[in-house]
């Protein structure tokens, strides 16, 4: 398995290729601002899927939803990745940290 600083070089390398894509077909490359933008999208397509999966509501053209949902989870790694690629984040240190404060947290409710 790839660890995190190996799913982000990934992550950029395909960001990269995104754009020689959208330079030969003659379109501006995305900004950080659009790939927030599509993180969003991704993150009410997930929602949806999520509501599908608890039976909240209906979803039609789609035959698996567990496939589904693993493959928006995915795009919205993907796009987590490219933006604290972008702000230069260390998002193994802080999601370490951010672990321990909760951790803490949790022990200090249920203790």
């Amino acid at each position: 398995m790839k660890n995190l600083q190996q799913l982000t070089e990934q992550a950029e390398a395909i960001r990269l290729k995104y754009e020689d894509v959208d330079a030969k077909n003659g379109r501006a490359p995305w900004g950080i601002r659009d790939y927030a933008m599509g993180f969003v999208g991704d993150v009410g397509k997930l929602q949806k899927l999520i509501m599908a999966k608890e039976n909240l509501r209906e979803l039609t053209g789609i035959d698996d939803i567990d496939a589904a949902l693993s493959h928006e989870l995915a795009d919205c790694l993907w796009s987590t990745l490219v933006l604290a690629a972008h702000y230069k984040l260390d998002l193994e240190k802080e999601f370490a940290k951010t672990m321990d404060v909760i951790s803490g947290r949790i022990a200090k409710e249920y203790s």
